[in-house]
């Protein structure tokens, strides 16, 4: 349980402390639980979603839905999402591409990437109907998994520092078929609408790892902030898909 605490506490504000003392690699153990934390945020998210529907108008309904999932989360991946505008859309060298990824002010990439991830989100959010509203449960859990393969590329560091390289010291390749498991089941449950917006969202986060090896050479933490906000976006919209 100790690695379920861990990923619930690093990856939403729900009251889970994360441990006393951290052991090097335990990012990485835990990642075996992402994909669940995903379906516990989309969970809330979805009843969030739910209410407000009875009290506000849909526009409304997206943006609130919209704050409460960024709440659930932190804003974690967000971060990553807007380092990684700015860092790889940079027409740079590699080492300074990094460089601008580790630092901590936005850039106008940065904040034209939040603005329209945002805005996409919130629009999709507020155009869901009932039935298209699952898949609020499949986009953070996909999102997550989508972490998994992710690990499997090469660090854009050769330090070996931040939480791209303690996630790699503790991923093993066994997590990514047990985590699988949960956003694969939400995706056979809602058919074929189900089935398509997974495959869109695995689509889409190959393409952020194919831009992030091709712009710095392999993967840092910020690279799946950016893998987790993208598929979620995606996935949402691909549920819109002749709802």
């Amino acid at each position: 349980m100790r690695s379920l605490r861990i990923a619930l506490g690093l990856m939403t504000t729900l009251p889970f402390r994360l441990p006393d003392h951290w052991s090097t690699g335990d990012s990485g153990r835990a990642s075996v639980w992402y994909p669940l934390v995903g379906l516990v945020i989309g969970a809330l998210t979805w009843l969030a979603w739910k209410g407000a529907t009875f009290v506000f108008q849909p526009l409304v309904t997206g943006v609130v839905t919209l704050v409460v999932w960024i709440a659930l989360t932190g804003g974690l991946h967000l971060d990553g999402l807007a380092d990684c505008c700015d860092g790889l859309l940079a027409s740079t060298s590699v080492e300074r591409r990094l460089e601008i990824m580790k630092d901590p002010h936005v850039g106008a990439f940065g904040v034209i990437g939040l603005i329209l991830v945002l805005f996409l989100k919130a629009t999709a959010l507020a155009s869901l109907t009932s039935a298209s509203s699952f898949g609020i449960l499949l986009a953070p859990s996909l999102a997550r998994w989508c972490i998994l393969p992710a690990g499997l590329f090469p660090l854009a560091r050769p330090s070996g520092s931040g939480m791209g390289a303690d996630f790699a010291l503790g991923f093993r390749r066994p997590f990514m078929i047990w985590g699988a498991i949960i956003p694969l089941v939400i995706a056979i449950l809602f058919g074929i609408r189900g089935a398509l917006s997974a495959l869109a969202g695995v689509g889409a986060a190959a393409l952020v790892l194919w831009l992030a090896r091709s712009r710095i050479g392999g993967v840092t933490g910020d690279v799946f902030g950016m893998v987790v906000e993208i598929v979620e976006v995606v996935v949402l919209l691909a549920f819109l898909i002749g709802a």
